[in-house]
């Protein structure tokens, strides 16, 4: 008979909670709805586009001009020797890295060892038609080849802000 008593509670307990649970998610359904609900803005301009006055088309060669100056100023070259020659760790190599003068923007070259990313060389800015003929790196080298990758980080020349990137592998090849 107790038992039966147990029960009967355990069901009445079980049943408020089950009834306060589904009030509590109505409660937080409700509570989300209106908080998130937006209503559309209304856009409202008086403004429009004046007459014309003094424009006239650009000539078929203007156009051009500034299509190909667009087209001159997106082009990147980039030049670096694939292989990276040093005597010992200690000494300077023959990495070389040039800045073609018809890039027309400033690079900085940072190599990275493939292995675990850890930065080996920074070649400082080098301006268009400046190049870097030989090199010491930043971090002392055992002897060996390490597959390695260099960022060219292109700058706007007027800014100085990074506008964006290329990459190349290269090896540096540690003799003694």
């Amino acid at each position: 008979m107790d038992n039966t008593n147990e029960e009967k509670k355990k069901k009445k307990r079980l049943l408020i909670l089950l009834l306060l649970f589904l009030l509590a998610a109505s409660a937080a359904g409700l509570y989300y709805y209106f908080s998130t609900k937006t209503e559309p803005v209304q856009v409202v301009s008086g403004d429009y586009l004046p007459d014309a006055k003094g424009a006239k088309k650009m000539s078929d060669k203007d156009l051009k001009a500034a299509e190909q100056k667009a087209v001159d100023a997106s082009k990147f070259n980039m030049v670096i020797k694939s292989e990276a020659v040093f005597e010992n760790g200690d000494s300077e190599g023959s990495l070389y890295i040039q800045n073609p003068i018809e890039n027309g923007y400033p690079i900085n070259v940072v190599i990275h060892l493939d292995s675990n990313n850890e930065q080996v060389y920074s070649s400082g800015a080098i301006q268009p038609g400046y190049e870097i003929n030989g090199a010491k790196l930043e971090k002392k080298l055992a002897q060996g080849d390490y597959p390695a990758t260099a960022t060219f980080d292109i700058y706007d020349s007027k800014t100085n802000k990074k506008r964006g990137q290329v990459q190349a592998g290269i090896t540096i090849r540690i003799n003694n």
